[in-house]
């Protein structure tokens, strides 16, 4: 694996500014700068600096699946026939077309692959699960219904051990 020539050490302002924009991504540049304690230009600068060297990958909105209609959240573990590496990236390149499988990790122990779906029904479940089980070299399929998600943070801890 080639090693970053120069690799970003974080600091505590850094630090500060990625727990920032977990927490709220759509503040101003300027309330970042001064709930992280510095001036707007050198607040942006870091802020681009950390894009770039990939610890802050995207922005997004946090949405109500169940208010946009898809009423079931569920969880499938999948195990696969062969964990040869043409089946594991064949598997991987299959689920990625699939709007429904919003999380995909590859895992070590009791099955291959953890997937999170979403669904509009249980008709909608049944199908994609049928798809998965139909799916070549699928050996095992295991869905996993959540009842209720009482906890569901974006990003990471940050706090001034870590890093």
């Amino acid at each position: 694996m080639p090693r970053d020539p120069d690799p970003i050490q974080l600091d505590e302002i850094d630090r500060k500014i990625i727990a920032e924009l977990q927490e709220d991504g759509r503040m101003t540049n300027v309330e970042l700068a001064r709930r992280t304690g510095i001036s707007p230009p050198p607040c942006l600068r870091r802020v681009r600096r950390l894009e770039e060297a990939g610890f802050i990958q995207g922005y997004h909105a946090r949405t109500d699946g169940q208010k946009l209609g898809w009423q079931i959240a569920f969880f499938v573990i999948v195990g696969l026939e062969s964990q040869k590496q043409a089946v594991l990236d064949g598997f991987e390149a299959l689920v990625a077309t699939w709007p429904e499988v919003r999380e995909c990790h590859m895992i070590r122990g009791g099955g291959d692959f953890l997937l999170k779906l979403v669904a509009r029904d249980a008709a909608h479940e049944n199908q994609l699960t049928a798809r998965l089980t139909g799916a070549a070299h699928v050996a095992r399929v295991q869905t996993l219904q959540t009842i209720r998600t009482s906890r569901d943070l974006a990003g990471v801890p940050m706090d001034r051990s870590n890093g």
